[in-house]
C-alpha cells in the first residue's frame, strides 16, 4: 500500500476498469506519475468530457454524443432491418466487419434475473413499440452464444412473433481457418446442428 493518499486514490480509480487489477493499476499510475504527466492529463480531460457528454441515443441506445446517434439519423440504413446486440462494442464490431446496412437496437447487457436485470432494463418496451410499429421487416437477433445471451434471444424472438415480424439468429460455430480437433464440443454440437444445404 502506497503511504500517498492521491497515489492510492488513482491507483483505486484505476481499478475499476475491466481487466485491471491492483499491479497493472499500480503500474499504470506509476508509469503516468513517472514518465507522461501530459498524457495523464489529457486521459483526465478525454475522461471527464465523455461522462459529461456522452449519453445514449433515443432510438437505439447506443453510446452517442447527439440525442440520435450518426447511424439512425443516416438515410443510407435500411428501417427494415434491426439487429439486436448486447453493447455498443458489439455495434462497433459488426459495422467493422460486415456489410451490414440496417439499424441497431443496443439493450446494453442481457436477462439476468439473478442479478436484476430484467426486460425493463434492456429497453424492450422501446423494442417492442418499434416492432409495433410495422417499420421493422426483419430482426436480427446478434446477442452473444452465452446462456444468458441465448435466453435473451428466444424472448425477444417471441416478442417478435407475437407482432408478426420475422426473427433471425446470427449463425455460431466453426471459425474460419479453425480445425475440428480444437474446436469445444458446444461449438462443435451448435455448428453441427445448424448446418445448411450446399
Amino acid at each position: 500500500m502506497t503511504t500517498s493518499r492521491l497515489i492510492g486514490r488513482l491507483i483505486e480509480s484505476l481499478r475499476c476498469l475491466p481487466g485491471v487489477g491492483p499491479k497493472s493499476a499500480q503500474r499504470m499510475a506509476f508509469h503516468l506519475l513517472e514518465h507522461d504527466r501530459d498524457a495523464g492529463r489529457q486521459l483526465a480531460a478525454a475522461l471527464l468530457e465523455a461522462m459529461e457528454r456522452v449519453g445514449n441515443c433515443t432510438r437505439c441506445r447506443t453510446l452517442s454524443e447527439a440525442p440520435v446517434c450518426a447511424l439512425c439519423a443516416s438515410d443510407r440504413r435500411d428501417p427494415g432491418l434491426l439487429c439486436v446486440v448486447e453493447t455498443p462494442a458489439d455495434v462497433q464490431a459488426l459495422e467493422q466487419s460486415t456489410g451490414y446496412s440496417g439499424c441497431y437496437f443496443v439493450l446494453m447487457g442481457h436477462l439476468s434475473p439473478l442479478d436484476g436485470i430484467g426486460p425493463e432494463q434492456l429497453g424492450l418496451g422501446q423494442l417492442e413499440a418499434r416492432l409495433a410499429s410495422g417499420e421493422v421487416r426483419e430482426l436480427i437477433l446478434a446477442t452473444n452464444p452465452t446462456v444468458e445471451g441465448e435466453a435473451t434471444a428466444h424472448f425477444i424472438s417471441e416478442l417478435a412473433r407475437a407482432r408478426r415480424v420475422r426473427s433471425t439468429r446470427i449463425a455460431h460455430g466453426v471459425p474460419m481457418g479453425g480445425e475440428l480437433e480444437y474446436i469445444d464440443s458446444g461449438t462443435l454440437s451448435h455448428a453441427f446442428a445448424g448446418r445448411q444445404e450446399m
